[in-house]
Formats: C-alpha cells, sequence, structure tokens
C-alpha cells in the first residue's frame, strides 16, 4: 500500500489537535494508493472512543467520489494507547476489506499502522509513504 506523507501528516496532526480526546477520518484513494485523510467530526460521548458523525460521512463521501475518489478506509487515533486495535475496535468495525489506520500518541513519537478488517480481525498492511 502507498500512502502520500501528507495523508500520515494530517492524521498525525488532527490526533494531536484533537488529543485527549480520539479524532476520526475517512481515508480517500484508489486501489494500492491512499491519497488523502479528511476529518470528521466524532459524536461518541466519551473522549476514548469515536463515531464518526454519519453525515460528515455522507458529505465526505459524496465530496470524494466527486473528485474521482473513493473511500477506502478509516482513521482514528489512540491519545493514550498504542497505534493497536482495542476490543472495542474490534467489536464495533463494520467495514470488512476496509483500511484502518491508528494513530498512537502515548509514546513521545507518532505510532501509525495500518489495518486492514478481515471479519472481525485487523490484519497488519504494510505501507510505503511516498511524496
Amino acid at each position: 500500500m502507498r500512502v502520500m506523507r501528507s495523508t500520515i501528516d494530517e492524521m498525525v496532526r488532527h490526533a494531536r489537535e484533537a488529543a485527549p480526546a480520539e479524532c476520526c477520518g475517512l481515508l480517500l484513494g484508489h486501489g494500492d494508493a491512499i491519497v488523502e485523510a479528511v476529518r470528521t467530526r466524532n459524536i461518541a460521548e466519551t473522549p476514548t472512543r469515536f463515531l464518526i458523525d454519519p453525515k460528515d460521512h455522507i458529505d465526505r463521501r459524496r465530496d470524494a467520489r466527486q473528485r474521482g475518489l473513493d473511500v477506502i478506509g478509516f482513521y482514528h487515533s489512540h491519545p493514550q494507547s498504542p497505534a493497536l486495535p482495542s476490543e472495542t475496535d474490534r467489536a464495533e468495525a463494520t467495514y470488512p476489506n476496509h483500511l484502518y489506520f491508528i494513530v498512537g500518541l502515548a509514546a513521545g513519537e507518532p505510532d501509525v499502522r495500518l489495518f486492514r478488517l478481515d471479519s472481525r480481525n485487523f490484519l497488519p498492511v504494510p505501507f510505503v509513504t511516498v511524496a
């Protein structure tokens, strides 16, 4: 999987701005390339969870389609833990075969990892960052 450097930078920036709450958004691209991360509002009632605002989800999908891009996944942050899927992430994930970036901020440097949801399992996906 190829990921634009600007996509990683945007996810990390969003995670830092939202901390200590989790942030969330959509991953746009096509084929084996993620070209953009777009922010959505987190409407979860607690800062340790995320729930993408349905209106944002629909609006961002529509905008992506108009620009010739697909929603190929989602991202969210773990402000106090590593970039590994939590039990809540596993229980609430509803888009099989989509990609999921997690940005962990528990360590000094951001930890950014990519997964693909296969049934209820998150499988690590290797990626390269491109300019």
